[in-house]
């Protein structure tokens, strides 16, 4: 728990920096949201984990029957349900908690989604299984994980510097073979996998994956 107090730290403090960011690849961003939509019918119970400030949870929603999103960041739910209230979005339901804490169902939910963010959690089998125990069986678990093994040898320098002065937060380096092994290891197989990227090399596998 410590740790995902000390990250949710970071991310308290760079909540409205982020908000304000724009998306690095936009085009790629977009297909990624629309293959989620395309994956959506209206009667289907979504949650998502590591939702930001919300912004894909609000895209999706108009395709979904409700979706129930969380952060383990205060002030990114924060923004996020500011976001919903000015879009009128009453199928959204935000929330502070990790995918282990959340109190989420079993067997519960049609779809769940994890964009950008399986890099950022320390105890990531514990985060899958959550998700596994909350799917309804034959559910589909969409991540789309940066995998930094695949950027220059020099980011591992850059990053642990980084930390030591509060500039960036835990990052796991995950090829993405392994990212596939912790997926599958959780109880799920691999139906989909792809690239979204458009500009440069798309180290970001977008995986559709079924609960078994």
């Amino acid at each position: 728990m410590a740790d995902v107090t000390r990250n949710a730290r970071f991310w308290d403090r760079a909540a409205r920096k982020y908000a304000a960011s724009r998306i690095g690849d936009p085009q790629g961003y977009e297909r990624s949201v629309q293959s989620l939509r395309d994956r959506l019918r209206p009667q289907d119970r979504v949650v998502e984990f590591g939702c930001g400030t919300g912004t894909t949870a609000l895209r999706l929603a108009p395709h979904a029957a409700d979706i129930s999103a969380s952060d383990i960041s205060s002030a990114m739910i924060a923004i996020a349900r500011d976001k919903a209230r000015a879009e009128g979005c009453g199928n959204v339901r935000f929330q502070v908690a990790a995918p282990e804490t959340a109190g989420w169902p079993d067997d519960h939910f049609d779809v769940a989604v994890a964009m950008n963010v399986l890099h950022l959690i320390e105890d990531r089998g514990a985060a899958l299984r959550a998700v596994h125990r909350t799917l309804r069986p034959g559910g589909i678990f969409v991540s789309k994980t940066p995998c930094l093994t695949e950027m220059t040898p020099l980011i591992r320098i850059a990053v642990p510097v980084m930390q030591l002065i509060g500039k960036a937060p835990f990052v796991a380096f995950l090829s993405a073979a392994e990212l596939e092994r912790e997926i599958a290891g959780a109880g799920f197989q691999i139906v989909e996998r792809a690239r979204h990227g458009t500009r440069g090399r798309d180290i970001r596998p977008y995986l559709v994956a079924r609960r078994q």
